[in-house]
């Protein structure tokens, strides 16, 4: 097991440095000057200018910015922005508010996806059955910005407007706790709860068919046994690694859902880096979203064994 984990952070460093260098040349290739774009749309004094190209090596050729910036990473440190704030402080403020935004949805999708997906597999063709394929189908087909803008306005507005309720903000309110992260959440895990629904589902009805299942009915197992011992344990393998990679990727999608609720997490200072065409936050942002999605598939290939005792890394 040691040298299955030693063995797969070796060969977290290529993949690293191929994710950080296509980054870093797509923000290398964007058109228009960062330092002008810095300076909105006053025209940027050109001494100034050119003092802050000089200082952040902004004349450089590709290459040489790109391994200066990558043996930085190496050493902990992620750059500079162009207005001479550490990277690393930008990154250390605004995560701690999508890492909590990030695990709420998570938890949301794999508790309410799973529990939908095995009673609709459990009633299958009844009307729960249906009820459950009907409004995964619905929300998969609705984008998360018009799902997060409806579910605002009939929580946040319409409900305090109209009947006085006040359940959630319209706008994110740090004071207010887990509440406040609960509409954020359920909107950005919503496409995915969906999903992990629909997965559950099949993957359960493929393994009641299975001939152990089978033995363990014939057995005269009590049909709870059957199904959480026998048959969700072995289902649980493809959510288990549907619920890892997107882990990742509600870090990485929470743009949207940060924007609509006002969180000022990692997805608004993307947002702004991209807007000012800041290279370096936008690679240190990816380069950070890149080291949690190789930990949380490592951890994902880790937790097979688990679920699979049949499974064996050496």
């Amino acid at each position: 097991m040691g040298r299955y984990v030693i063995r797969r952070l070796i060969q977290a460093i290529p993949v690293l440095i191929g994710a950080t260098f296509l980054i870093y040349w797509l923000c290398f290739s964007l058109p228009g000057d960062p330092v002008q774009a810095l300076a909105g749309e006053k025209k940027a004094d050109p001494l100034v200018a050119e003092m802050i190209r000089q200082k952040y090596h902004l004349n450089d050729p590709f290459l040489l910015q790109y391994w200066n910036y990558i043996t930085g990473v190496f050493q902990g440190d992620l750059g500079e922005s162009l207005t001479g704030r550490s990277v690393s402080e930008m990154i250390s403020e605004a995560f701690p508010f999508t890492v909590n935004l990030a695990i709420v949805a998570f938890v949301i999708e794999a508790i309410i996806g799973v529990l939908a997906g095995v009673m609709a597999a459990l009633r299958k063709g009844k009307f729960l059955d249906q009820l459950v394929l009907i409004s995964t189908l619905f929300v998969i087909s609705i984008p998360v910005f018009v799902t997060g803008f409806v579910l605002q306005l009939v929580l946040g507005v319409k409900l305090k407007n109209d009947y006085g309720i006040e359940i959630f903000s319209v706008s994110f309110n740090e004071e207010d706790g887990l509440r406040a992260y609960l509409l954020p959440a359920f909107v950005l895990a919503s496409t995915s709860l969906a999903y992990v629904a629909r997965l559950t589902r099949t993957s359960l009805m493929e393994t009641m068919r299975a001939d152990y299942v089978r033995t363990a009915v014939a057995k005269g197992l009590k049909r709870r046994r059957v199904i959480g011992r026998h048959a969700l344990r072995n289902a649980l393998i493809p959510i288990v690694t549907f619920l890892g990679a997107d882990l990742g990727g509600l870090m990485g999608g929470a743009v949207i859902t940060e924007k609509i609720f006002n969180i000022h997490g990692i997805g608004g200072l993307l947002a702004q880096a991209v807007y000012q065409k800041q290279g370096t936050i936008i690679v240190g942002v990816v380069t950070l979203l890149v080291m949690i999605y190789l930990v949380t598939t490592l951890l994902v290939d880790l937790l097979y064994a688990v679920l699979d005792p049949r499974i064996r890394y050496e």
